[in-house]
Formats: structure tokens, C-alpha cells, sequence
């Protein structure tokens, strides 16, 4: 009896941290769309900047909090010292990059294109595992890439058939896909370096990020828009910039909480799926219809993804179970 309910509480964990997951995410998409597009401010920048600020504000807060707590203690933070600075500094400038680059795609193309303007991340982690970290890639994965790569090229064509192609949106979701892919890689050689601490590697690149945001919008003339801008001061204005800001904090905490739960390969099947949903729904939400060939391109792109998470996962197994170390039950 205590087993059947030890596993029913294991599942209900597992649903709830999905569902929150996919509203959370869902809800960050369509609130930065409606920042970047849907209100008279053409600040991108500031945007990003504000939350990278609220992100590193939640950090603080919970680790000056975390003393109340005897279970779980904030690590030792060392934002200043120049040994922490080079370390993350790279990763920052990544990090920076990545979030810049979503912005500005979100800003041109709709929430419907969004995951067909940033689907190569997958082909990107493979090009630069390559490169990088000189780790090849099996044929079955190549063939999901090559499929991908055809799903991208039939959504593009698509989007320009139907006269709402930008342009410049689909080159910032590639180079955000390429920003992305070089973030999780960098990020797996400097987690090290901070002692596997997530928490704190989210609040060094929050930190550096804002201080790095803040000289470029003092320079590219984007505080004099924002100062002029009639909703400034506005309680709503800050309202939805506070949910954007708190939203982009949650995605990160969830993501980690997710895998934890479940396991990367759920992770990404259920970001694929979320992605499939929040297509969907951003069809209905603004009343775009789309023909078969751009919904074939979706759904080539999310069946590729999710069947190179698979094989992917497959071969890290046999890997695994092939290496000297592997003790069989």
C-alpha cells in the first residue's frame, strides 16, 4: 500500500513540475512577444536588461534567505574576484549573446514561426561538439539533423509564401540557436569551476550580463527611448516587465527541476512537445491560418528533435554500458 502510494506521489511530482514547466514557459513566450511587439517601445535591449537584473535580484535574495534555512545553504559568492570574472566572463559574453538574439528574433517573427526560427540548435550542438570537444555523431542522429535542417527550410519557405517572413528575425533565431548551443557547451566547462553550483553560475552570468547590457544601451541611445517613452510610468508597464523578469528566472529553475525529476531525455521530449503546444496555441491566440506545408515543417522539426533526443540517449547507454567501469547487475 505505502509503495502504490510512494509511486503516486512520484508521478503527481513528476505532472506538476511538467505542467508548471509548460505554463511557465508558454506564458515567458507570449509575455516578451507582447513587451517586444505589442507595445509602443522599441527597446529590446532595456528588456533583456531588466530581466537579467530581476533574475540576479532573485538569486540574492534567496541566498541572503537561505540562512533561515538549515537544509539548504547558499554557496559563498565571489562576484568581484578576478578569478571568478575570468572564469564565467566567456560564458557571460555567451549567455548575453543568447538572450540578446531571442529578443530580437521573438520581436520580428511571431509566436507561431518562434520555434521554426530557432530549430537549429540541435545541428548547431552537433557542428560544435565536433569542433569543441572533438566527440563525433552517429549516422541515425546525422539523419535527424538532416531532417531538421529540411523542416527549417520548408517553414522559412513557408512563412515567405504567406508574406510574413522577417528577414532579420530568422537571422537572430539562428544566431541565437548557434548562441544556445555554444552556452550548454561552455557550461559544462565552467560548472566545474563553481563547484557544479547551478544556482550560482545563474547568478555570476545575471550579474555580468546586466553590467555588460547596461554599457551597450547606454551607448546605442536606447535610455533616451525608454525615458521618453508616454507608459513609463505606468504601473502595468512594470507589472509585465516584472512577470517577463520573474518568468525568465522560473524557466531556468524549472528546467533544472525537471530533469531532476524525470531525466534529460524527458526534458527534451517535453520541450518538444511544449513547443508543438505553444505553436498551436499562438495560432488560435492571434488568429493566423497556416497552410499544410508550413504544419508539415513543424512537425518534421519536432519529430526529428525528439528522435535525436531518443538515439541520442540510446547510444550514451550503450556507451556507458560498454565502458571498462560498467559493473553489470
Amino acid at each position: 500500500m505505502s509503495s502504490s502510494k510512494s509511486l503516486l506521489q512520484t508521478y503527481l511530482t513528476i505532472f506538476i513540475v511538467v505542467a508548471a514547466y509548460w505554463i511557465v514557459s508558454i506564458l515567458t513566450v507570449f509575455v516578451n512577444k507582447a513587451l517586444l511587439s505589442d507595445i509602443d517601445l522599441d527597446a529590446p535591449l532595456f528588456i533583456a536588461f531588466y530581466q537579467t537584473v530581476i533574475t540576479a535580484l532573485i538569486c540574492f535574495l534567496i541566498k541572503n534567505f537561505s540562512s533561515m534555512f538549515t537544509e539548504w545553504q547558499f554557496p559563498e559568492t565571489k562576484v568581484f574576484y578576478w578569478q571568478t570574472i575570468r572564469d564565467v566572463l566567456p560564458l557571460t559574453i555567451m549567455f548575453t549573446t543568447m538572450i540578446v538574439a531571442n529578443n530580437l528574433c521573438l520581436k520580428y517573427v511571431s509566436v507561431a514561426f518562434y520555434y521554426i526560427g530557432r530549430s537549429l540548435t540541435t545541428i548547431f550542438n552537433v557542428v560544435f561538439t565536433y569542433l569543441i570537444l572533438n566527440d563525433t555523431t552517429s549516422k541515425k542522429c546525422l539523419l535527424c539533423c538532416f531532417f531538421i535542417v529540411f523542416g527549417f527550410l520548408l517553414g522559412v519557405d513557408q512563412e515567405n509564401l504567406a508574406g510574413s517572413l522577417s528577414v532579420t528575425g530568422t537571422i537572430f533565431g539562428i544566431v541565437g540557436s548557434l548562441s544556445l548551443s555554444l552556452y550548454s557547451i561552455f557550461t559544462k566547462k565552467v560548472l566545474p569551476k563553481v563547484n557544479q553550483e547551478v544556482w550560482l553560475l545563474s547568478y555570476y552570468n545575471n550579474i555580468y550580463a546586466s553590467i555588460i547590457l547596461y554599457f551597450i544601451i547606454l551607448f546605442n541611445g536606447e535610455i533616451s527611448e525608454v525615458l521618453k517613452y508616454d507608459k513609463l510610468l505606468q504601473p502595468m508597464f512594470w507589472i509585465i516587465m516584472t512577470v517577463g523578469g520573474v518568468c525568465g528566472f522560473s524557466i531556468g529553475f524549472l528546467t533544472s527541476l525537471q530533469i531532476k525529476v524525470t531525466s534529460a531525455l524527458t526534458h527534451n521530449i517535453s520541450g518538444t512537445a511544449k513547443a508543438c503546444a505553444q505553436t498551436i496555441l499562438a495560432t488560435f491566440w492571434y488568429n493566423e491560418h497556416k497552410s499544410f506545408m508550413w504544419w508539415l515543417s513543424n512537425f518534421v522539426i519536432l519529430f526529428s528533435s525528439a528522435g535525436y533526443a531518443r538515439i541520442k540517449q540510446v547510444d550514451m547507454e550503450k556507451k556507458h554500458r560498454e565502458s571498462p567501469s560498467y559493473t553489470k547487475v
